[in-house]
């Protein structure tokens, strides 16, 4: 009895042992630091949590807390996050015993006629008989070779993928929506500018007209100021248009219904903000480019993608060994209810099973296979998603830098263009020049106005785009790693470094 039980616990210690590869992390071949640039400062990082705050625009952080509620997009990543937490909840569960409650009853009659032939002084049984019984089974599978705890540690990274999925579909919403604001208010800017000029054609006409009657003109240059008043006019359709496309944009991204989208003729932004008075962040906090690997979502979620491929090739691999399976059951059985908890009728049983695959013909070796390249795709992806992600940071730094100097040139062509259309209408006035070349002027005007508003548009969204490439915010919401796991009602994975990187640098330290 002392030796069954010492084997026993030999056996029970032997579930803790693992086959299968440990996760290690990709080797990346990362820059010590970034091209020497003005935009990246040493300011603590918590002031820009919510980047999208620096532009110190009140609608737009509406917009963004609605859309952080209600875009679609985002909800679906929360509810396979709770399909990810409750597989972990499952793989958890495999480890633990089963107990079953098991109540039985049966009435038969045996066949004389079966029992013919049997022993002599047996007598075949005529009458009706009657069994009740009521137990419980205990079953528990030892993990022998990790098979149940490689299995829970795939699903505790495939939770960990689902918030950095969650978090990386979060900041591209939210990068949406600032774009879109961005390109809405510029919109808005240039049917402004339309109109202005329309007013200013409309009075160019009207005195053309008034000179072409009193004969200090002709009718071609009274025709020259119509077509380009009415060439101004068909140009406010089109940027009606443009609004009107932009809004109904920004009101999928923010999570509108349909009915909300359908009912509306303009969509209420609240104080409407111009283009020219939204604050442009000068810098964003520095970044060493191996922080950017914790920092960018999409990176950690493909990261979290490698350990749950590494730990399925442990899975497969105990897949192919023997199972140890313990069972015991304890009840009583009587074959009248009166009787079912007497000490007669008493019932118990204890018993162990090993089985495993002798000849699967390839089945187990497939599936290690399968494994180690589902994992050698998930580290590919890995590398992909670092080099494509550094590659970002690189295009966002540059188009910051170029958006800025686009800016400044088009705000001294603006300049210059006004001062022509002063010098035109005067030359003009005084006889010297002919009515084509105000029109010239008064053309280059409106299409420098325009190029401005573009441009400005375009550095907001660079610096927007440069908040997304360095990952957002420096802080996450509490939607992260410590709240996914603290759901289960346990902490987040431990093991080796930098699955605890992983799992627990879901807030910075500042």
């Amino acid at each position: 009895m002392r030796k069954a039980i010492t084997a026993l616990a030999v056996t029970l210690g032997l579930g803790g042992c693992a086959v299968g590869p440990d996760y290690e992390p990709p080797e990346v071949d990362l820059p010590e630091d970034w091209p020497e640039h003005s935009l990246l400062a040493d300011e603590e990082r918590e002031a820009w949590q919510d980047w999208w705050q620096r532009f110190d625009d009140p609608t737009l952080d509406q917009l963004v807390e609605r859309a952080a509620a209600d875009n679609l997009d985002i909800r679906l990543q929360a509810a396979r996050l709770q399909e990810a937490r409750a597989r972990l909840g499952l793989a958890r569960a495999e480890q633990m015993p089963t107990v079953d409650l098991q109540a039985e009853a049966a009435r038969d009659r045996p066949s004389a006629a079966a029992q013919r032939g049997l022993p002599e002084g047996f007598e075949p049984g005529t009458g009706t008989e009657n069994l009740f019984s009521l137990s419980g089974v205990l079953g528990y599978e030892v993990d022998l070779f990790g098979r149940l705890a490689r299995s829970r540690e795939a699903a505790e990274a495939l939770l960990l993928e689902s918030v950095f999925s969650q978090d990386a579909v979060r900041l591209n919403v939210i990068a949406d929506v600032v774009a879109t604001y961005f390109d809405l208010r510029t919109a808005q800017r240039q049917l402004e500018i339309t109109e202005r000029t329309l007013e200013s054609r409309e009075e160019t006409y009207e005195l053309e007209q008034v000179r072409y009657e009193a004969g200090e003109t002709d009718e071609l240059t009274l025709r020259q100021a119509q077509a380009e008043l009415e060439t101004t006019r068909a140009e406010i359709p089109l940027r009606r248009e443009r609004v009107q496309t932009l809004e109904g944009v920004l009101g999928v991204l923010v999570g509108m219904s349909p009915s909300e989208l359908m009912a509306y003729d303009d969509m209420d932004l609240g104080e409407r903000t111009s283009l020219m008075d939204i604050s442009l962040p000068e810098e964003v906090p520095g970044l060493l480019p191996s922080e950017l690997l914790e920092r960018r979502p999409d990176v950690r979620a493909a990261e979290a993608e490698v350990m749950a491929a590494t730990a399925g090739i442990g899975v497969a691999e105990a897949d192919r060994l023997p199972r140890l399976n313990l069972a015991a059951l304890m009840g009583t059985a009587a074959t009248d209810v009166s009787d079912l908890f007497s000490s007669a009728a008493e019932t118990w049983s204890v018993g162990a099973s090993v089985a495993g695959p002798l000849f699967d013909f390839g089945r187990g070796r497939a599936g290690v296979e399968t494994a180690e390249a589902l994992a050698e795709q998930a580290r590919t992806r890995y590398l992909a998603t670092v080099t494509i992600a550094f590659n970002e940071v690189r295009d966002a730094l540059m188009l910051y830098q170029t958006s800025g100097e686009r800016v400044q040139a088009i705000r001294d062509q603006v300049a210059a263009v006004e001062r022509t259309l002063d010098l035109a209408e005067l030359r003009y006035g005084e006889g010297f020049i002919g009515f084509i070349e105000v029109l010239d002027a008064q053309r280059a005007l409106l299409a420098a106005e325009l190029a401005l508003a573009e441009a400005v548009r375009d550095r907001l969204n660079a610096t927007a785009t440069l908040f997304k490439a360095l990952g957002g915010g420096w802080e996450y919401p509490p939607s992260a790693t410590e709240e996914a796991f603290s759901r289960e009602g346990s902490e987040a994975p431990e093991g080796d470094d930098q699955t605890v990187r992983l799992a627990g640098s879901n807030r910075a330290d500042g």
